[in-house]
Protein backbone atom coordinates (compact mmCIF):
# COMPACT_ATOMS: atom_id res chain seq x y z
CA UNK A 1 0.00 0.00 0.00
CA UNK A 2 1.33 3.39 -1.03
CA UNK A 3 1.14 6.86 0.93
CA UNK A 4 -2.17 7.81 -0.54
CA UNK A 5 -3.77 4.19 -0.31
CA UNK A 6 -3.45 4.34 3.71
CA UNK A 7 -6.02 4.46 5.70
CA UNK A 8 -7.04 7.66 7.59
CA UNK A 9 -7.37 5.97 10.64
CA UNK A 10 -3.97 5.44 11.31
CA UNK A 11 -2.26 8.88 10.92
CA UNK A 12 1.29 9.80 10.12
CA UNK A 13 3.55 10.72 13.12
CA UNK A 14 6.85 11.30 13.37
CA UNK A 15 8.66 11.27 16.67
CA UNK A 16 10.64 13.93 15.59
CA UNK A 17 8.25 15.89 14.67
CA UNK A 18 6.54 15.95 18.01
CA UNK A 19 9.70 15.16 20.61
CA UNK A 20 9.33 18.84 22.43
CA UNK A 21 5.18 17.79 22.87
CA UNK A 22 5.58 14.26 23.21
CA UNK A 23 8.39 15.38 26.27
CA UNK A 24 6.05 17.52 27.31
CA UNK A 25 2.88 15.76 27.44
CA UNK A 26 4.26 12.76 29.55
CA UNK A 27 5.13 15.59 32.11
CA UNK A 28 1.73 16.42 32.12
CA UNK A 29 0.09 13.05 32.22
CA UNK A 30 2.35 11.99 34.84
CA UNK A 31 1.22 14.60 36.92
CA UNK A 32 -2.29 13.50 36.23
CA UNK A 33 -1.34 9.70 37.28
CA UNK A 34 0.02 11.09 40.44
CA UNK A 35 -3.38 11.94 41.80
CA UNK A 36 -4.49 8.38 40.75
CA UNK A 37 -1.41 7.14 42.98
CA UNK A 38 -2.57 9.16 45.37
CA UNK A 39 -6.55 8.07 45.91
CA UNK A 40 -7.20 4.95 43.96
CA UNK A 41 -6.66 1.74 46.21
CA UNK A 42 -3.66 -0.53 45.31
CA UNK A 43 -4.56 -3.33 42.86
CA UNK A 44 -1.82 -6.22 41.89
CA UNK A 45 0.73 -4.77 39.34
CA UNK A 46 -0.22 -1.27 39.94
CA UNK A 47 -3.29 -1.24 37.96
CA UNK A 48 -5.15 0.91 39.61
CA UNK A 49 -2.89 4.13 38.47
CA UNK A 50 -3.27 3.36 34.65
CA UNK A 51 -5.26 5.58 32.39
CA UNK A 52 -8.20 4.17 30.01
CA UNK A 53 -8.69 5.40 26.23
CA UNK A 54 -11.96 7.77 25.62
CA UNK A 55 -13.68 8.38 22.86
CA UNK A 56 -12.05 11.74 22.91
CA UNK A 57 -8.77 11.23 25.01
CA UNK A 58 -7.69 9.53 27.97
CA UNK A 59 -9.15 9.20 31.86
CA UNK A 60 -8.49 8.52 35.05
CA UNK A 61 -11.63 6.83 35.53
CA UNK A 62 -13.28 7.66 38.87
CA UNK A 63 -11.34 7.90 41.55
CA UNK A 64 -12.13 7.61 45.04
CA UNK A 65 -11.81 11.19 47.07
CA UNK A 66 -13.99 10.93 50.70
CA UNK A 67 -17.40 9.80 49.80
CA UNK A 68 -16.90 11.84 46.13
CA UNK A 69 -15.52 10.52 43.36
CA UNK A 70 -13.39 12.57 40.58
CA UNK A 71 -12.25 11.84 37.39
CA UNK A 72 -10.05 13.65 34.86
CA UNK A 73 -9.79 13.38 31.22
CA UNK A 74 -7.05 14.98 29.11
CA UNK A 75 -9.51 15.79 25.57
CA UNK A 76 -7.47 15.61 22.58
CA UNK A 77 -10.34 16.82 20.57
CA UNK A 78 -10.92 20.20 22.15
CA UNK A 79 -7.54 20.22 23.64
CA UNK A 80 -9.06 20.72 27.19
CA UNK A 81 -8.62 19.33 30.79
CA UNK A 82 -11.83 18.31 32.31
CA UNK A 83 -11.75 17.66 36.17
CA UNK A 84 -15.49 16.66 37.60
CA UNK A 85 -16.63 15.31 40.49
CA UNK A 86 -19.73 13.20 41.55
CA UNK A 87 -21.76 15.99 43.15
CA UNK A 88 -21.46 18.04 40.04
CA UNK A 89 -18.54 20.04 40.56
CA UNK A 90 -16.40 20.81 37.68
CA UNK A 91 -13.15 22.33 36.41
CA UNK A 92 -10.80 22.70 33.93
CA UNK A 93 -8.44 23.76 31.73
CA UNK A 94 -7.14 24.76 27.76
CA UNK A 95 -3.97 22.14 26.82
CA UNK A 96 -1.81 24.11 25.17
CA UNK A 97 1.76 25.73 24.81
CA UNK A 98 3.02 26.30 28.87
CA UNK A 99 5.72 25.04 31.06
CA UNK A 100 5.47 22.13 33.15
CA UNK A 101 5.47 24.33 36.26
CA UNK A 102 2.93 26.63 35.57
CA UNK A 103 0.56 23.18 34.17
CA UNK A 104 1.47 22.19 37.42
CA UNK A 105 0.48 25.13 39.48
CA UNK A 106 -3.11 25.42 37.46
CA UNK A 107 -3.99 21.92 37.91
CA UNK A 108 -3.40 21.79 41.67
CA UNK A 109 -5.50 25.26 41.54
CA UNK A 110 -7.69 23.43 39.58
CA UNK A 111 -7.89 20.35 42.40
CA UNK A 112 -8.42 22.80 45.28
CA UNK A 113 -11.42 24.71 43.60
CA UNK A 114 -13.12 21.36 43.99
CA UNK A 115 -11.64 20.32 47.61
CA UNK A 116 -9.69 17.66 46.72
CA UNK A 117 -6.19 18.11 47.95
CA UNK A 118 -4.05 14.91 47.72
CA UNK A 119 -0.55 14.78 48.11
CA UNK A 120 1.16 14.43 45.52
CA UNK A 121 4.36 12.67 44.51
CA UNK A 122 6.02 16.19 42.55
CA UNK A 123 8.70 14.62 40.07
CA UNK A 124 8.30 12.47 37.34
CA UNK A 125 9.10 8.50 37.03
CA UNK A 126 10.83 6.31 34.66
CA UNK A 127 12.73 9.10 32.60
CA UNK A 128 16.77 9.36 33.10
CA UNK A 129 16.20 13.48 34.09
CA UNK A 130 13.23 13.96 36.81
CA UNK A 131 13.14 17.69 36.98
CA UNK A 132 10.39 18.02 39.86
CA UNK A 133 7.32 19.45 38.43
CA UNK A 134 7.01 22.82 40.23
CA UNK A 135 10.68 23.42 38.98
CA UNK A 136 10.42 22.33 35.24
CA UNK A 137 10.57 25.26 32.41
CA UNK A 138 12.21 23.32 29.86
CA UNK A 139 9.12 21.27 28.54
CA UNK A 140 6.41 23.71 27.72
CA UNK A 141 5.74 22.84 23.99
CA UNK A 142 2.27 21.29 22.87
CA UNK A 143 1.52 21.00 19.13
CA UNK A 144 -2.35 20.28 19.19
CA UNK A 145 -2.33 18.90 15.57
CA UNK A 146 0.30 15.93 16.48
CA UNK A 147 -0.58 15.29 19.97
CA UNK A 148 -3.91 14.72 18.35
CA UNK A 149 -2.62 12.47 15.43
CA UNK A 150 -0.95 10.47 18.85
CA UNK A 151 -4.14 9.77 20.63
CA UNK A 152 -5.40 8.59 17.40
CA UNK A 153 -2.93 6.00 17.05
CA UNK A 154 -2.92 5.07 20.55
CA UNK A 155 -7.02 5.02 20.41
CA UNK A 156 -6.46 2.39 17.18
CA UNK A 157 -3.99 0.41 18.82
CA UNK A 158 -6.56 0.29 22.36
CA UNK A 159 -8.92 -0.85 19.92
CA UNK A 160 -6.89 -4.10 18.23
CA UNK A 161 -5.52 -4.41 21.98
CA UNK A 162 -8.90 -5.14 23.11
CA UNK A 163 -9.85 -7.95 20.16
CA UNK A 164 -6.38 -9.29 21.10
CA UNK A 165 -7.49 -9.65 24.74
CA UNK A 166 -10.43 -11.65 23.55
CA UNK A 167 -8.37 -14.61 22.72
CA UNK A 168 -6.95 -15.38 26.04
CA UNK A 169 -9.28 -17.10 29.11
CA UNK A 170 -6.58 -16.57 31.94
CA UNK A 171 -5.68 -14.05 34.12
CA UNK A 172 -5.14 -10.96 31.87
CA UNK A 173 -4.98 -6.59 32.39
CA UNK A 174 -7.07 -4.73 30.68
CA UNK A 175 -5.57 -2.28 28.15
CA UNK A 176 -4.59 0.73 29.99
CA UNK A 177 -2.28 3.67 29.45
CA UNK A 178 0.85 4.12 31.88
CA UNK A 179 1.87 6.94 32.22
CA UNK A 180 4.94 6.31 33.88
CA UNK A 181 6.52 4.96 30.43
CA UNK A 182 4.19 7.38 28.43
CA UNK A 183 3.08 3.27 27.11
CA UNK A 184 -0.37 1.82 26.26
CA UNK A 185 0.04 -1.69 27.30
CA UNK A 186 -2.19 -5.23 27.79
CA UNK A 187 -0.42 -7.83 29.45
CA UNK A 188 -0.90 -11.77 29.98
CA UNK A 189 0.04 -13.90 32.88
CA UNK A 190 0.94 -17.49 32.68
CA UNK A 191 -0.89 -18.13 36.83
CA UNK A 192 2.94 -18.83 37.78
CA UNK A 193 5.21 -16.23 40.48
CA UNK A 194 8.10 -14.76 38.55
CA UNK A 195 11.67 -14.47 39.46
CA UNK A 196 11.94 -11.18 42.12
CA UNK A 197 12.56 -8.59 39.48
CA UNK A 198 16.23 -6.68 39.57
CA UNK A 199 14.37 -2.76 39.08
CA UNK A 200 17.17 -0.55 37.94
CA UNK A 201 14.47 1.60 35.93
CA UNK A 202 15.50 5.33 36.58
CA UNK A 203 14.59 7.13 38.90
CA UNK A 204 11.77 4.56 39.87
CA UNK A 205 12.11 2.45 43.07
CA UNK A 206 12.69 -1.11 42.85
CA UNK A 207 9.39 -2.44 44.39
CA UNK A 208 7.55 -1.25 41.84
CA UNK A 209 8.93 -3.02 39.48
CA UNK A 210 9.00 -5.99 41.88
CA UNK A 211 5.36 -5.84 42.18
CA UNK A 212 4.73 -4.95 38.21
CA UNK A 213 6.51 -8.07 37.65
CA UNK A 214 5.86 -10.41 40.51
CA UNK A 215 4.12 -13.05 37.78
CA UNK A 216 5.29 -14.52 34.88
CA UNK A 217 4.04 -12.29 31.46
CA UNK A 218 4.19 -11.76 28.43
CA UNK A 219 3.30 -7.99 27.58
CA UNK A 220 2.53 -5.50 24.57
CA UNK A 221 1.53 -2.40 23.23
CA UNK A 222 2.31 0.63 21.90
CA UNK A 223 5.04 3.50 22.78
CA UNK A 224 6.02 6.55 20.44
CA UNK A 225 9.46 6.08 21.09
CA UNK A 226 12.94 7.60 22.67
CA UNK A 227 16.09 6.14 23.84
CA UNK A 228 17.17 3.40 21.46
CA UNK A 229 13.98 2.95 19.50
CA UNK A 230 13.21 6.70 17.36
CA UNK A 231 10.22 5.80 16.01
CA UNK A 232 6.82 5.05 17.25
CA UNK A 233 6.15 0.99 17.59
CA UNK A 234 4.30 -1.52 19.21
CA UNK A 235 6.21 -3.84 20.80
CA UNK A 236 5.79 -7.10 22.61
CA UNK A 237 8.37 -9.04 25.68
CA UNK A 238 8.14 -11.48 27.95
CA UNK A 239 8.92 -11.38 32.09
CA UNK A 240 11.18 -14.00 32.96
CA UNK A 241 12.33 -14.00 28.84
CA UNK A 242 12.46 -17.88 28.17
CA UNK A 243 15.72 -19.14 26.53
CA UNK A 244 14.96 -19.26 22.87
CA UNK A 245 12.63 -16.23 22.61
CA UNK A 246 15.05 -13.49 20.95
CA UNK A 247 15.65 -15.58 18.01
CA UNK A 248 12.09 -16.80 18.21
CA UNK A 249 10.62 -16.10 14.41
CA UNK A 250 7.63 -13.18 14.68
CA UNK A 251 5.24 -11.84 12.01
CA UNK A 252 5.01 -9.51 10.25
CA UNK A 253 8.22 -9.27 8.50
CA UNK A 254 9.15 -5.72 9.64
CA UNK A 255 9.09 -7.14 13.54
CA UNK A 256 12.36 -7.51 15.17
CA UNK A 257 14.07 -8.33 18.04
CA UNK A 258 15.86 -5.18 19.66
CA UNK A 259 18.53 -6.56 22.02
CA UNK A 260 18.99 -3.44 24.34
CA UNK A 261 15.25 -3.08 25.23
CA UNK A 262 15.13 -6.86 25.06
CA UNK A 263 11.60 -6.69 23.31
CA UNK A 264 10.28 -7.46 20.06
CA UNK A 265 9.71 -4.07 17.84
CA UNK A 266 7.33 -3.64 15.03
CA UNK A 267 7.82 0.13 13.84
CA UNK A 268 4.70 1.94 13.73
CA UNK A 269 4.63 2.81 10.11
CA UNK A 270 4.84 -1.11 9.39
CA UNK A 271 1.48 -1.26 10.48
CA UNK A 272 0.42 2.38 9.39
CA UNK A 273 1.73 1.20 5.29
CA UNK A 274 0.25 -2.30 5.81
CA UNK A 275 -2.59 -3.25 3.19
CA UNK A 276 -4.75 -4.62 6.67
CA UNK A 277 -3.37 -2.51 9.51
CA UNK A 278 -5.62 -4.36 11.95
CA UNK A 279 -4.07 -7.87 10.37
CA UNK A 280 -0.71 -7.26 10.80
CA UNK A 281 -0.75 -5.86 14.32
CA UNK A 282 -2.89 -8.90 14.93
CA UNK A 283 0.03 -11.00 13.63
CA UNK A 284 2.50 -9.09 15.61
CA UNK A 285 0.72 -9.56 18.86
CA UNK A 286 -0.35 -13.06 18.19
CA UNK A 287 2.92 -14.15 17.05
CA UNK A 288 5.12 -12.71 19.83
CA UNK A 289 2.99 -13.94 21.95
CA UNK A 290 3.02 -17.36 20.71
CA UNK A 291 6.86 -17.27 20.99
CA UNK A 292 6.27 -16.50 24.52
CA UNK A 293 3.79 -19.17 25.98
CA UNK A 294 5.19 -21.56 23.79
CA UNK A 295 9.09 -21.09 25.25
CA UNK A 296 8.05 -20.88 28.60
CA UNK A 297 5.82 -23.78 28.85
CA UNK A 298 2.44 -22.30 29.80
CA UNK A 299 -0.56 -23.98 30.22
CA UNK A 300 -2.14 -23.26 26.82
CA UNK A 301 -4.59 -25.99 26.49
CA UNK A 302 -6.30 -23.97 29.52
CA UNK A 303 -5.35 -20.10 28.99
CA UNK A 304 -6.33 -19.64 24.91
CA UNK A 305 -9.42 -19.62 24.00
CA UNK A 306 -9.82 -21.62 20.89
CA UNK A 307 -9.18 -19.95 17.81
CA UNK A 308 -12.95 -19.88 16.54
CA UNK A 309 -13.94 -18.05 19.38
CA UNK A 310 -11.76 -15.04 18.48
CA UNK A 311 -13.07 -11.76 17.59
Amino acid sequence: MNAAQTSPAWPALSLSEWRDTDATLHMWTQIVGKTRLALAPMENHWWQVAFYVTPRGLTTSAMPCGDRTLSVEFDFISHALALKCSDGAERGFALAPMSVADWFAQYQSALRALGVEPKLMASPVEVETAIPFADDRTHASYDPDAAHRWWRIVAQADRVLKRFRGRFGGKQSPAHFFWGAFDLAATRFSGRPAPRHPGGVPNCPDHVMVEAYSHECASCGFWPGGGPVAEASFYAYAYPEPPGYASHGVLPAAARYDTQMREFILPYEAVRLAADPDAALLAFLQSTYDAAADLGRWDRAVLDRPSSLWP
